[in-house]
């Protein structure tokens, strides 16, 4: 049975956390070489299968950036609360 980690290019005892900005580039690139390129399918479902998990990697730091952006609040009684900014949806 392999005991390989589940995501390619990190290794179980060395995994550093991917930067935002780094997972982006890369899936653009994996993205841009999948359009322009033929490849072979076992390639194309590598490509495909890395991508994913650099897509879901970008959704978990946005979604940790959403909670971390909270606007502070003084109230009436000079208290300082915590108030949750909802994300605007856009319409693109």
């Amino acid at each position: 049975m392999s005991t390989a980690p589940k995501n390619p290019g990190q290794t179980a005892a060395k995994e550093t956390p991917v930067r935002f900005e780094e997972a982006l580039k890369k899936l653009e690139s994996i993205v841009t070489t999948m359009e322009s390129s033929e490849m072979p399918l076992d390639t194309l479902l590598a490509k495909y299968e890395e991508g994913t998990q650099l897509a879901r990697v970008c959704q978990s730091k946005l979604a940790e950036a959403e909670l971390k952006i909270q606007r502070l609040e003084q109230s009436s009684t000079g208290e300082l609360k915590l108030e949750r900014i909802s994300p605007e949806v856009s319409a693109d």
